[in-house]
C-alpha cells in the first residue's frame, strides 16, 4: 500500500519540511495533520541515506539522534538503518546532566538535532571530541553545519545509492534506559533484535497492515511502519505522559477512526477518567497496548468500557534489554487474576511471547557467571525472572560494568537478568512481585506467608507488590509504596502513601485518621515483618519515561530523613 499514510503529525509552525512531489497520491488527512506516505517515506529516508552518506557517515558509526516525535524522526532512522549507522535514541525526560553524561560516554561521531541541540553540544564540545559529522533539523542559526533539507536536496541527486547489507548480529541502535533503578545504560540493539520484535508484536496481537495507530510512544511508531500499520502521532508532551491532554489523545482517535493505541498507563488513566466521566466512547479502537509497570484494574475496567464491544486491552511486559518477554489481555486480568492481586499474589503478566525462554532462580545480588551456578526455582516460589531469546539483547555498551551483573552465560548464548523478582504458576505465568532492588530486608524474622503465593526465600524478606496491595484497597489511596531504611539485612520497612486525587490534606487529624486505617489494614493482613512507620506525601516521584514505575529509591531517601527526628519512635 505505498499510497496509504504510513506517519501523520500534528501541523506545527515549524513543521518537518520533507520536499512535496508533485507526483505523490494526495493523502487524505485529518485538519491539523501532515502526512507521509509510505512511498515517500522510502524515498525519503532513502535520499536522507544517500545525503548522509556523501556528509561522510560511514556503516558503524554512532550519530546521536535528538529530535521531537514526527516525520523527520521516522524518515531519519530508517535513513540511518539504510546507512548501517548505529543511532543512539535517548530520552530527553531524564533530564539534561543525564543526558550529557550518557551521551559523553556513547561518544557519538554525529548530533542530528534542531539549533538548541547544536549550541548546547558546541557549548560542551570538549566532552564530544568524536562528534564530526552533525546536521540541523529546521532553522540553522549559526555555523555553517548542513541542515537537513540540504542533506535531501543531495541525496536525491544521487542515482547509485545503495542501502548497507546487514545481518542479524549488525549493530543497529544504542536506546538508553530509563535510569528509573541506577544510572540509565545505553542498550546495543541489534538488527536481528528489532526484525524479532516486529515479528513478535506483528503476530501474537494479529497487527493487519492498514491499521491506524495513535503513538503515544514515539519508538512504536517503528514498529508500525515495518508493519504497514499507520502511525497518528497526538499533540502531546511525550516526556510527560501523565500530563497529557485526555481531548487530543480522543480527537486524535476519533478523526483517524484508529484501530489501534500505544501509551503509558499513565496516559489511558487520565483519558478513561475522562471518558467516564464525560460519558464519552471510542468506538474505532480495538487494541490498546500499555507498558511500563503493572496497570491497575480501574483503568483497565475504564478504557475496556469505552472501546469497541469487540476490542480488548493489553498489557505487554518485558524492559528496554528485552521486549516483549510476556503479554495479559484485560478480560483475563479483571476476571482472574487481580483479584489475587489484591490478596497479595502479585500481578499476572501473563505468558511468555514464542521464542522467548524464562527461568525463576534463587535471588543474589551478585554477579552470576554461569547458569550453572544458579538453582531453579519451584512452581509457586517467588526468585529472580531470567530470560532468553532472539529479542533479548546481549550487552550495554555503557555503564558496561552492568554486564557482569545482568548477564548470564550458557553454552546456548546469554539470559537477561530482568531485575524482577516473582513466581511461576501452574499454566506458566510470571506473577510479579517487584523489582529485586526493591525488596526490603529487615532483621526481624516473621512467619506470616501472605505475600506469597508460595514460601518467600527468607522471613526477613518483604516485597514491594505484595505488600503494597493491602494499602492500596483503602478508599482514600491512590497507591502506595514499601521502602526500606537503612542497610539491607536491618532495613526498617516504611509506606509512603499517596491518597487519591483531592483527598489530600495537611490538617492533622486527616492524616492520623488515615494512617489509624492503614495501621489496622496491617494487622488485619498480619504483616509479617510488622510495619510501624506510615507517611503520606501528595504524590509519589515516577520515572521520567512512562511517568508511572515509582521511584522507591528516591522515596527511600526522603522517608529516612522524615523519620529521622523521630527515630526510635512509632509515626
Amino acid at each position: 500500500m505505498p499510497s496509504a499514510v504510513a506517519i501523520a503529525e500534528p501541523c506545527r509552525k515549524k513543521h518537518s519540511s520533507v520536499p512535496d512531489d508533485p507526483t505523490d497520491e494526495v493523502l487524505i488527512c485529518p485538519s491539523g495533520y501532515r502526512c507521509l506516505s509510505f512511498a515517500k517515506l522510502d524515498t525519503d529516508s532513502t535520499n536522507i541515506a544517500a545525503g548522509l552518506d556523501k556528509l561522510g557517515i560511514e556503516p558503524g558509526m554512532r550519530i546521536a539522534l535528538l529530535l521531537q516525535p514526527g516525520i523527520d524522526f521516522v524518515s531519519l532512522i530508517f535513513a540511518l538503518f539504510k546507512l548501517g549507522a548505529v543511532q543512539v535514541l535517548i530520552d530527553p525526560g531524564m533530564g539534561m546532566r543525564n543526558v550529557i553524561r550518557s551521551l559523553a560516554e556513547v561518544q557519538p561521531q554525529g548530533f542530528i538535532g534542531g539549533s538548541a541541540v547544536h549550541f548546547a553540544r558546541l557549548s560542551m564540545q570538549n566532552l564530544f571530541p568524536a562528534a564530526r559529522f552533525n546536521v540541523v533539523v529546521g532553522n540553522r542559526w549559526f555555523s555553517r553545519m548542513p541542515t537537513l533539507n540540504e542533506i535531501r536536496r543531495i541525496g536525491a541527486r544521487v542515482s547509485n545509492f545503495q542501502p548497507e547489507a546487514t545481518i542479524a548480529a549488525t549493530p543497529a541502535a544504542i536506546i538508553f534506559t530509563s535510569g528509573s533503578t541506577g544510572p540509565a545504560k545505553g542498550v546495543l540493539y541489534r538488527h536481528g533484535n528489532f526484525d524479532k520484535q516486529v515479528s513478535q508484536i506483528q503476530n501474537f496481537y494479529g497487527v493487519r497492515p492498514g491499521e491506524i495507530d495513535i503513538s503515544c510512544f514515539p519508538l512504536f511508531g517503528l514498529f508500525n511502519a515495518a508493519m504497514g500499520v499507520s502511525s497518528i502521532i497526538p499533540q502531546m508532551d511525550v516526556t510527560r505522559p501523565a500530563r497529557v491532554d485526555p481531548r487530543h489523545i480522543i480527537t486524535a482517535v476519533n478523526d483517524w477512526q484508529a484501530t489501534q493505541a500505544f501509551g503509558s498507563p499513565a496516559i489511558w488513566n487520565v483519558v478513561g477518567r475522562y471518558c467516564e466521566a464525560q460519558h464519552l466512547r471510542l468506538p474505532s479502537l480495538r487494541r490498546i497496548l500499555s507498558s511500563g509497570a503493572p496497570v491497575a484494574a480501574h483503568i483497565l475496567r475504564r478504557m475496556t468500557a469505552c472501546i469497541h464491544p469487540e476490542g480488548g486491552m493489553h498489557t505487554p511486559y518485558g524492559a528496554t534489554e528485552a521486549l516483549p518477554v510476556a503479554s495479559i489481555a484485560a478480560s483475563i486480568v479483571l476476571n482472574e487474576t487481580w483479584a489475587r492481586t489484591e490478596q497479595g499474589a502479585g500481578v499476572c503478566v501473563g505468558n511468555r511471547f514464542e521464542g522467548i525462554c524464562w527461568r525463576v532462580i534463587r535471588i543474589t545480588d551478585d554477579p552470576i557467571p554461569s547458569l550453572d551456578s544458579t538453582k531453579e526455582m519451584p512452581c509457586g516460589q517467588i526468585g529472580e525472572l531470567i530470560v532468553q531469546g532472539p529479542n533479548v539483547t546481549t550487552e550495554y555498551v555503557t555503564e558496561s560494568n552492568a554486564n557482569a551483573k545482568a548477564k548470564i552465560y550458557d553454552s546456548t548464548g546469554f539470559w537477561h537478568r530482568m531485575g524482577d523478582v516473582g513466581y511461576l504458576d501452574e499454566r506458566d505465568r510470571f506473577w510479579f512481585c517487584g523489582r529485586m532492588s526493591q525488596r526490603v530486608i529487615t532483621s526481624v524474622a516473621g512467619n506470616d506467608r501472605r505475600f506469597a503465593h508460595g514460601p518467600a526465600p527468607t522471613d526477613t524478606t518483604m516485597f514491594t507488590i505484595l505488600c503494597e496491595a493491602i494499602f492500596n484497597q483503602h478508599p482514600d489511596v491512590s497507591r502506595s509504596a514499601l521502602v526500606g531504611i537503612g542497610l539491607p539485612g536491618e532495613q526498617a520497612p516504611v509506606i509512603v502513601i499517596e491518597p487519591q486525587p483531592g483527598r489530600y490534606s495537611r490538617g492533622r487529624k486527616q492524616r492520623e485518621k488515615l494512617i489509624a486505617d492503614l495501621r489496622t489494614l496491617a494487622k488485619s493482613a498480619n504483616c509479617s515483618p510488622p510495619i510501624h512507620d506510615f507517611l503520606i506525601r501528595k504524590s509519589l516521584p515516577v520515572d521520567v519515561r512512562h511517568n508511572v514505575k515509582i521511584n522507591r529509591e528516591q522515596l527511600s531517601h526522603w522517608a529516612a530523613r522524615k523519620t529521622r527526628p523521630r527515630q526510635g519512635q512509632k509515626t
